[in-house]
């Protein structure tokens, strides 16, 4: 299995088997604004960005009007203006399946998910900067990290553990959420994360504030997939939903990017007829304009 169908799946499948009882509220905030920059923008569809923490490199991926035969690219902030992206080094070759770049939280590594091991099936991959901060060669996460399923959207959190989506069997739900933990032997042990986040439905992409406090999570819960704001409580060790974001509800939304304090997203929704473009939301009232970094 690999996106374009779990894409297809959780944009057209009503959740029959969805028993949590999730919040139905709205965020009470502004409606998202188109941010793609102008050098990445097309008439194809431009998704799930990361940025280096020094905000001038940018890594997303394209794929075409019907969100198929998706490539990684990246793009530089060089004399105020971001440069036409191109196809990393490292890129796998043409015809391979590649999506979901994330930045390290110190921009040392960028994981990925690539089928090039295994076609039409995505796993999670690493690469890491030499001394020269040249990319090297790409490696494939071990197992349980990857499985013979699908797995999504990768991000390495501050404490070393990695956050992604996959359709494995073992979760709540058809797809699920996990974290994955180093163990003092070196090897990793996966597991699902708790409700309210996982459900008996779909969740297959989310993303963590720096903090640890806010998590925003790509959720099927009727026609299509939307994005959906969670609250930790540290005195509890617990979530709370806090509602949805604003978007578009007759079209889907991936590919979610926090903010380091939780308070700006950056995410990826269709954009007329022939376009899927990369939209800010506030997540919250006052949330600033410091996030992303305008590039100078």
């Amino acid at each position: 299995m690999d996106y374009r169908w779990t894409i297809l799946l959780v944009t057209t499948v009503f959740c029959g088997a969805c028993h949590a009882t999730p919040s139905t509220a709205t965020l009470t905030a502004d409606a998202p604004v188109r941010w793609t920059p102008p050098a990445l923008s097309t008439d194809q569809y431009e998704s799930s960005p990361t940025l280096s923490p020094d905000g001038r490199e940018l890594f997303f991926f394209r794929a075409d009007r019907q969100f198929d035969h998706y490539r990684l690219l990246y793009s530089r902030c060089e004399q105020g203006q971001w440069s036409a992206p191109v196809e990393p080094p490292f890129a796998a070759s043409v015809g391979v399946l590649e999506a979901d770049p994330a930045f390290s939280p110190d921009g040392q590594r960028l994981y990925y998910v690539s089928a090039r091991d295994r076609p039409e099936d995505l796993d999670i991959w690493k690469v890491e900067r030499n001394s020269k901060g040249q990319w090297g060669e790409p490696q494939r996460l071990p197992e349980p990290i990857n499985s013979p399923q699908t797995e999504l959207l990768p991000r390495e959190l501050a404490d070393g553990r990695l956050l992604f989506g996959s359709n494995r069997p073992g979760g709540p739900g058809g797809r699920d959420l996990y974290v994955a933990t180093q163990q003092s032997h070196g090897g990793w042990q996966v597991s699902p994360l708790p409700a309210p986040i996982n459900t008996a439905g779909d969740e297959y992409e989310a993303d963590l504030s720096r903090d640890g406090g806010v998590m925003v999570v790509v959720a099927n819960r009727g026609e299509r997939s939307h994005l959906y704001v969670f609250d930790h409580d540290s005195k509890n060790s617990s979530w709370r939903e806090r509602g949805r974001v604003p978007a578009r509800d007759d079209v889907f939304q991936v590919g979610p990017l926090l903010s380091p304090d939780g308070k700006r997203l950056l995410f990826a929704q269709a954009d007329g007829d022939h376009s899927g473009e990369i939209f800010l939301a506030a997540l919250q009232p006052g949330a600033g304009s410091a996030w992303p970094p305008a590039c100078r």
